[in-house]
């Protein structure tokens, strides 16, 4: 029997053996990649509230924030030694806040027995809304206590307590303009709405100082009583209203004269057996003269037609510092000893809820950025 081969060239051979090889290895399409995810945009900051109210506490030395649409705390900044009196820039961009080095004094303690003053901690913090820093400390005279703004927001007017002085400050440059001495103590600094002069109480003296605020000199010294503290004027300005911490009362002052005209007494049932009149606010209207009464607890509704008070009720202890909310509903009290600042519905004459707040809260103010 016989066999047949078939005999392939070796260079076919090797040609289809390439070609087997480099299909078996060829590598697989690639696969589509999934798109790549998107950045997580970085949370926004959340827009200020538009209705604020800010708290100064004099011993913890910071500011509270509150939103007044929720009555919760936002914010707390520091601010410097003691802040005390605070006010509003009329372009509700800046607040300014007395900062003091002097060492706290209440009634009957010897001042012998204090520390020596820091003056490098006296001056006015000059503080940005929008970022509740502390843009600048305007040195404004030693020890200040409280101020009030001209309305065209280029002067303060600052009661420098341990002076006997009233200092005038330029604020654009900081640069104190004029210095006015008046009684011993001033505390309380108010100005008139015409704007033409500025009124600051002496507690030492037991008086109230007015003075030009063109010319910078005293034009009338008004006696009132004992230990004169806030001042508050009518929207006409034909009355200015004087809190008499120890006569229990306030002083009635036609304002365009200068006079005194009578007392009113605030009297009633509360922590101590004496009203201690401290804080002023005024209605919008015009309607009411709110007072807060310090050791008291009470917080005084006294209407200006009828020269007496119409009501009181307790708001917290030692309500000091007021302040009311654009519509003239709401109230806040800063209460010292407890930390703590009472929301007050004026309609119903209530407290409807106590926020806590720094150490020792001493003034209160309310910007309307809306």
């Amino acid at each position: 029997m016989s066999s047949s081969h078939h005999w392939f060239p070796f260079s076919a051979l090797c040609a289809t053996s390439a070609i087997v090889i480099a299909a078996c290895s060829s590598p697989e399409p690639a696969k589509p990649q999934p798109p790549a995810a998107a950045a997580t945009p970085a949370p926004a900051t959340p827009p200020a509230p538009a209705l604020r109210v800010y708290v100064t506490n004099e011993t913890s030395g910071d500011l509270t924030v509150i939103d007044a649409g929720t009555q919760t705390v936002v914010a707390t900044a520091p601010l410097g030694k003691r802040p005390r009196g605070i006010q509003v820039s009329p372009d509700r961009k800046s607040l300014y806040v007395a900062l003091s080095g002097s060492p706290p004094a209440p009634p009957g303690v010897d001042e012998k027995t204090l520390p020596p003053p820091d003056r490098a901690a006296d001056g006015i913090g000059e503080v940005d809304v929008a970022t509740n820093k502390v843009k600048r400390v305007i040195h404004a005279g030693n020890d200040p206590e409280q101020l009030a703004v001209s309305a065209d927001g280029t002067r303060l007017y600052v009661a420098n307590e341990d002076a006997a002085q009233v200092s005038i400050v330029d604020i654009a440059s900081g640069a104190i303009v004029a210095s006015v001495k008046i009684g011993e103590e001033p505390e309380g600094v108010a100005i008139r709405p015409d704007g033409r002069e500025v009124y600051v109480t002496s507690e030492g003296d037991g008086a109230v100082f007015a003075i030009d605020t063109k010319t910078t000199k005293v034009v009338g010294r008004i006696p009132v009583g004992h230990r004169p503290r806030s001042i508050g004027f009518l929207p006409d300005g034909s009355r200015a209203y004087v809190s008499l911490e120890n006569d229990g009362a306030i002083a009635v002052i036609d304002a365009p004269r200068h006079k005194f005209l009578r007392l009113i007494q605030l009297e009633g049932k509360g922590n101590t057996p004496k009203s201690r009149p401290m804080g002023i606010a005024v209605h919008p209207d015009g309607s009411t003269v709110f007072v807060t009464t310090g050791s008291f607890g009470h917080l005084f509704l006294v209407d200006p037609a009828k020269n007496a008070a119409v009501t009181s009720f307790e708001v917290g202890q030692r309500p000091w510092g007021v302040a009311l909310l654009p519509d003239g509903k709401t109230a806040y009290t800063a209460n010292g000893p407890s930390n703590d600042v009472s929301v007050i519905d004026l309609t119903t004459k209530q407290v409807v809820k106590k926020i806590a707040v720094g150490q020792r809260p001493w003034g209160v103010a309310v910007v309307d950025g809306r």
